[in-house]
C-alpha cells in the first residue's frame, strides 16, 4: 500500500506543476505580440509615418489576442494584420499624414521632401484631378520649364507657407496661377506669381506705379498672397478647398454657390457646388494634380529637378534708388537674371520713392553690400543727360527716350511741364522700356512673307504679338490657335502685318530663364 501511496501523490504534484506551466504560458500571450510588434519594421512605418493615427500594432494585437491560442500564432497573425494595415495606410492617397516625414531630417532633405512632409489636403473630383495629370505627363515641356522656374522662387515661397502652419498645398498654387512666370500677365489684368488683379492687390498693399509693381514683386506678392488666403480659410470656417475656390473666383461666388445648395438642402463642400463656374471647378482639382505628381513622380514617370531646401536670394536694403544694371555689375550677372528675382522694377530700378530693397543670391550678399556701401549716390543709377533745344517738350522728350513725362519730372524735380531752352535734364535710361544699349530693330513685313517666329522658353502669345507689334486675336487666328491657348517650345508660329503698321522687333539679350 505505501508505494501505491506515494506513486499517487507524486502523479498529483506532476498534474499540479504541469497546470501551473500550462496556465502560466497562457497568461504570458498577450506580452508576446507586443514585443513581436515592436521589432516588426512593418508596423514601425505606419506609427512613424502616421502620428495620431491608431498604429497597425495596437490593432493587429487586439484582435489577435482574442482568437489565438498560442503565442506563435498570434505573433504570425498579427503581423500579417500589421504589415496589411501598414500598405493600406501607406497607399491611401486620401490619408493625408502618410505624406509625413520625420521632421529631424528634412534639414538635409531636397524642397521636394519638405514640401511632402506638410500636404495635407483630401482629394478631390478623382476625374478631373486625372485629366489634370494626365495633361501635365503629356506636356512634359511646359512641366520642365514650370520646374525650372520654380527653382527661383520655390525655398522661399514653402519657408513662409512653413511660418504660418499653413498647408504645403499652397505653396504649389503658383504652378497653376502662372506656372512660376513672374512676369505672367492675364486678360482679367492679373499679374506676377500670384496673378492679383489691380482692386485686391491694393486691398492687401501691393503698390503699383510707374516704376514700380508690387503685383510682381516675390516678396510683397507672397506676403499678401498668403494673407488673402488666411483670410478666405477664416471666412469658410477652416475649409481650405474653398479657400481656395474662392482664391479663384472670389469669395462671393463661392459663397454664393453655397447658399444656393444650402436652401435646396444639398451639401455645402466644394465638390457638391453646382453653381461654380467650370474654370473653379476644375481649379483645385488641377492643383491636387500638380500635388499628386510632386508626391509620387515615378509613379507619372516624372523626374523633378534638384532644388537644394536652403535660400537661393537675399534681401539687400539699399537705402535710396539704384539700377538692376549697376547691381548686376557688382554680382557679375546679366541684368536678366537679376531682374527675374526682382521682376516688381518695372524699369530695371528702384522707384525713387521706394522700396529700395532688392534681392540677391545669397552667396553675393556681401558684394553687393560693400559695393553699394562705397558708391556715390550719382553712380547707382544709369542716366543720359539731355539739353533742352528750341520745340522740346516734355512729352517728346519722353517719347524719344521712351520714358514717361511723369518719370522725368520725378528724375529732375520738376513742378510744371514747362522747359527752358538750354535747360538740363537727366534722363535715367535704366527705366526705359528696353535694356540699356539694346535698341528696337524696325523691320517691314510684306503682306506675302510672313515671319517664321520659333516659340522661346516664358514666352506667351502675348509677348509674343507685343514683340511684333501685332494683336494677339491676330496671331492666334494666323497660326489656328485660341487666344487662351498655352504653346509649345520650338513651335514655329507665322507672323504678317500686312498694310498695318511696321512690326517692332526685339531681340532682348539671352538669358538662362528667358
Amino acid at each position: 500500500m505505501e508505494p501505491t501511496r506515494t506513486k499517487k501523490r507524486l502523479f498529483t504534484l506532476s498534474l499540479t506543476f504541469g497546470a501551473a506551466l500550462i496556465f502560466g504560458g497562457c497568461a504570458s500571450v498577450p506580452d508576446e505580440p507586443a514585443s513581436a510588434a515592436s521589432a516588426d519594421p512593418a508596423r514601425k512605418v505606419v506609427s512613424d509615418d502616421n502620428p495620431g493615427m491608431p498604429t497597425a500594432k495596437t490593432a493587429g494585437s487586439a484582435d489577435t489576442a482574442e482568437s489565438t491560442p498560442t503565442p506563435a500564432a498570434v505573433n504570425e497573425e498579427s503581423t500579417t494584420s500589421a504589415s496589411a494595415q501598414g500598405d493600406r495606410i501607406v497607399d491611401d492617397e486620401s490619408a493625408a499624414s502618410a505624406r509625413a516625414v520625420e521632421p529631424e531630417t528634412l534639414a538635409t532633405q531636397s524642397i521636394w521632401a519638405r514640401i511632402r512632409a506638410g500636404l495635407r489636403l483630401p482629394p478631390v473630383d478623382a476625374e478631373l484631378t486625372a485629366q489634370h495629370e494626365q495633361w501635365f505627363i503629356e506636356n512634359a515641356e511646359f512641366r520642365e520649364a514650370l520646374f525650372d522656374r520654380a527653382k527661383l522662387y520655390l525655398y522661399y515661397i514653402v519657408e513662409e507657407v512653413d511660418k504660418r502652419g499653413m498647408p504645403m498645398e499652397v505653396a504649389l498654387l503658383p504652378a497653376i496661377e502662372s506656372a512660376y512666370k513672374p512676369y505672367a500677365y492675364s486678360r482679367a489684368r492679373a499679374s506676377g506669381l500670384w496673378q492679383f488683379i489691380p482692386s485686391t492687390g491694393r486691398l492687401y498693399g501691393l503698390k503699383k506705379n510707374w516704376w514700380y509693381d508690387g503685383r510682381r514683386d516675390v516678396v510683397a506678392s507672397t506676403r499678401a498672397a498668403l494673407d488673402y488666403l488666411q483670410k478666405l480659410q477664416n471666412d469658410f470656417d477652416g475649409d481650405w478647398q474653398l479657400a481656395l475656390a474662392a482664391y479663384n473666383a472670389g469669395e462671393g461666388r463661392v459663397m454664393r454657390a453655397i447658399e444656393w445648395n444650402r436652401r435646396r438642402h444639398l451639401p455645402t463642400d466644394f465638390k457638391h457646388l453646382r453653381q461654380l463656374k467650370r474654370e473653379t471647378k476644375h481649379y483645385v482639382p488641377k492643383l491636387m494634380a500638380m500635388v499628386n505628381i510632386v508626391t509620387d513622380p515615378a509613379r507619372f514617370g516624372v523626374t523633378l529637378p534638384d532644388i537644394p531646401n536652403e535660400p537661393y536670394f537675399t534681401r539687400v536694403e539699399a537705402g535710396s534708388q539704384v539700377d538692376l544694371g549697376v547691381v548686376a555689375r557688382l554680382t557679375g550677372m546679366e541684368v536678366d537674371d537679376l531682374h527675374f528675382i526682382n521682376p516688381g522694377y518695372i524699369r530695371r530700378a528702384t522707384d525713387p520713392n521706394g522700396p529700395h530693397h532688392i534681392l540677391v543670391p545669397v552667396d553675393m550678399k556681401d558684394a553687393v553690400v560693400t559695393g553699394l556701401s562705397e558708391m556715390p549716390e550719382t553712380q547707382r543709377v544709369q542716366w543720359q543727360h539731355h539739353q533742352v533745344r528750341r520745340g522740346d517738350t516734355l512729352y517728346d522728350i519722353a517719347r524719344r527716350y521712351r520714358l514717361t513725362v511723369e518719370a522725368i519730372k520725378t528724375a529732375n524735380n520738376l513742378r510744371s511741364s514747362r522747359l527752358r531752352i538750354g535747360q538740363s535734364l537727366m534722363l535715367p535710361i535704366s527705366a526705359s522700356a528696353y535694356p540699356t544699349g539694346v535698341k528696337p530693330v524696325r523691320i517691314t513685313i510684306h503682306g506675302d512673307d510672313p515671319i517664321i517666329h520659333r516659340v522661346r522658353h516664358g514666352e506667351t502669345l502675348s509677348s509674343i504679338a507685343r514683340r511684333y507689334n501685332v494683336l494677339v486675336r491676330q496671331l492666334a487666328e494666323w497660326n489656328l490657335m485660341r487666344p487662351n491657348d498655352i504653346l509649345q517650345l520650338g513651335r514655329k508660329l507665322k507672323i504678317w502685318n500686312g498694310d498695318g503698321p511696321q512690326a517692332r522687333l526685339y531681340n532682348p539679350p539671352s538669358s538662362v530663364y528667358a
